[in-house]
């Protein structure tokens, strides 16, 4: 007999043999109904695959979050039987699920075009219709490689031929046909539903080797029910409005361009942004008592070989020769030139905590089919920083940086989702009484700092483990920015060293930190958060003066210069264009505040002050509205600070 726990924590004795789907009957013919996988140990199973052993059992049906990677993965062989149906001849490869949907490869020689999707969702519907059965067959390896080669599946044949000799290979059937998968796999394909639609076209090399064939990729989203597939639809809209790269040209933020792949042209305004994110950040740094460095963009090899980045990263870095012979990078991380600061003359124990930080630009190399927009790019730069602190130092210290960061995704209004503690990956250094202490050191650090977070197993560092702050945008998107990690390596690897209060010379633990990660990315982030509708701290243009008439053009320009000796950023508008027009020009552009001036405005020294998104106006002598501006305009920390004054 075997044993199954179920989430009540009940225990129930069944026959080795037995189906998931009959556990579920022994319990409830309605919950055998409803029952579309099971979970044993954590593990997802075919519903009707029988159980050799026991453990902790759950049965799913088709609404349970576990089950939407297999809806996904169902819809996608579903696509992939509608496709073969209507198009003979087309050979399938690979069709995981991934975030928010799916994907299938495909190889055929007439390209797909945007009409034969509709074409395509119409039979997938008649597929799931059909309520097809989806069995799990189990094939020997050499009969399935036979089998796939004989009715041309070629890909199939190959990716048969990578199992290792002897061993078998599961087929799912569902109704006349058939793919290699791994699974698990819904009962049917009536239980995968019709919540989804494909979405775009792309290209795909096999494997992902340049040097293959280049496949043709459908991309579908999929969901539980209709209503999560409308409301996923239009998170896209949205998103697409946001589309960082749309707005940039829109507000001349930044370019890229071909001849500089994954590096940004930042023009005048979006340097300005730049430039107003680094200086906030700076000034919460200073006031954390950090001290900024700067180091090398170029080192020798023999260096990163020491700090161990040459073996895990070489393939990422951008390396050339000198005539002299040398061999030089352009650094991918700023961490080893930390170090070469800190070992620069003797440290105490007196010395730390040190917290090191720089503005650091790297270089990392990414396939041009990586890139997009600023969210992935070459050429970035990091604000970065390192604490050098001793063991028992390690709690306080990323204590009070979760406190700071926190801060600080706040004051750019981002929403803290969740942070998550990243734990032992399957390759890492160290023995696992290292990784149970240091994973028990961040855990209490977070809970110092009044926060649960949530286990990412299996995704730290190869070095330590990791917290990673996951961020949440105005439209419900997620996005990972900052990190801190637990590094006892790379001091070991580079010979930092520190006179201990007895004398002796220790080894200094090293938390790795950043807040914003990449400025790129980030800014990239906070351009689609607000759909370019910056608040007015943040935005780079945050007055424009407008004319109505030329006789107000004096006036103007005596106002521009009013309110940036009241230090905001401001542009004017003499243009002999209607105002309607220059407002409708300027709010494309999102400028917060347009501030009108007819000849009335002129005589009176007033302004009329229009805001971003509003249909009002609100009228202000010249000296009001620089001194009302000038204290919105302030940023977050330096309006706290006179708050507090």
């Amino acid at each position: 007999m075997i044993d199954l726990i179920f989430p009540d924590g009940s225990k129930r004795a069944y026959e080795p043999g037995t189906t998931g789907k009959q556990v579920a009957a022994s319990i409830a013919p309605s919950l055998a109904k409803r029952a579309v996988l099971i979970k044993l140990d954590g593990e997802l199973l075919d519903v009707d695959r029988p159980l050799e052993k026991g453990g902790r059992f759950e049965i799913l049906d088709r609404n349970a979050p576990d089950a939407l990677e297999t809806i996904r993965h169902d819809v996608s062989h579903i696509l992939a039987e509608a496709v073969q149906e209507l198009f003979p001849g087309t050979q399938v490869t690979i069709g995981p699920a991934i975030e928010d949907g799916f994907y299938y490869d495909f190889a055929r020689e007439e390209p797909f075009s945007l009409d034969d999707l509709a074409r395509i969702e119409d039979r997938m519907k008649q597929i799931v219709d059909r309520d097809e059965p989806i069995v799990r067959e189990v094939w020997d390896r050499d009969e399935a490689i036979r089998h796939f080669r004989e009715i041309g599946e070629e890909y199939k044949a190959q990716i048969i031929e990578g199992i290792p000799a002897g061993e078998q290979v599961s087929v799912y059937r569902q109704g006349n046909w058939k793919d290699l998968c791994r699974g698990p796999h819904l009962p049917s394909t009536k239980a995968a539903g019709k919540a989804f639609k494909l979405t775009k076209l792309a290209g795909a090399y096999w494997r992902g080797d340049h040097r293959n064939p280049m496949l043709q990729r459908i991309y579908g989203t999929a969901w539980a029910s209709e209503a999560d597939l409308e409301a996923y639809i239009r998170r896209l809209e949205e998103a697409e409005k946001r589309d960082h790269r749309k707005l940039g040209r829109q507000m001349d933020l930044f370019h890229m361009q071909e001849e500089g792949k994954g590096m940004v042209f930042w023009h005048e305004k979006g340097l300005t942004l730049w430039r107003t994110v680094e200086a906030y950040v700076r000034r919460r740094l200073d006031a954390a008592g950090y001290q900024e460095v700067r180091t090398p963009q170029v080192l020798d090899r023999v260096f990163w070989e020491k700090s161990g980045h040459w073996e895990k990263y070489r393939p990422n870095m951008f390396v050339c020769e000198t005539e002299e012979g040398e061999e030089l990078a352009l650094k991918p991380m700023n961490c080893p030139g930390h170090v070469q600061i800190f070992k620069f003359g003797q440290k105490s124990y007196r010395d730390l905590p040190l917290r090191m930080a720089e503005f650091g630009a790297c270089h990392r190399y990414e396939p041009s089919g990586a890139l997009h927009g600023l969210m992935r790019v070459r050429a970035f730069t990091q604000d970065d920083a390192h604490i050098f602190c001793r063991e028992d130092q390690i709690e306080e210290e990323t204590a009070r940086f979760i406190e700071l960061a926190n801060s600080i995704h706040a004051d750019f209004g981002l929403e803290r989702d969740h942070i998550a503690l990243a734990t032992r990956p399957e390759v890492r250094a160290g023995s696992d009484e290292f990784w149970d202490k240091a994973e028990a050191q961040m855990l209490a650090a977070a809970r110092k700092a009044g926060v649960e977070p949530v286990i990412a197993e299996g995704d730290g560092a190869f070095y330590a483990p990791k917290l990673d702050w996951v961020l949440k945008d105005s439209i419900g998107r997620t996005w990972t920015c900052g990190t801190i990690q637990l590094d006892y390596v790379l001091p070991e690897r580079l010979g930092a060293e520190y006179v201990a209060e007895d004398g002796s010379k220790q080894r200094p633990v090293m938390l790795h930190r950043a807040i914003c990660g990449s400025l790129e990315r980030f800014i990239g982030v906070l351009i689609e958060n607000y759909a370019g509708a910056f608040p007015l701290w943040l935005s780079p243009v945050q007055v424009v003066v407008a004319t109505i008439t030329s006789d107000a053009d004096g006036f103007a320009l005596q106002a521009a210069e009013r309110l940036r000796a009241a230090g905001l950023r401001v542009e004017t508008d003499l243009r002999n264009e209607k105002i309607n027009y220059k407002v409708r020009e300027h709010s494309l552009a999102k400028v917060p505040v347009i501030a009108v001036v007819g000849r009335r405005e002129a005589e009176e020294g007033k302004l009329a002050l229009r805001r971003l998104g509003s249909d009002g106006q609100q009228i202000l002598t010249l000296d009001e509205a620089a001194n009302v501006l000038a204290t919105e305009a302030q940023p977050p920390d330096i309006r706290r600070r006179g708050s507090e004054a």
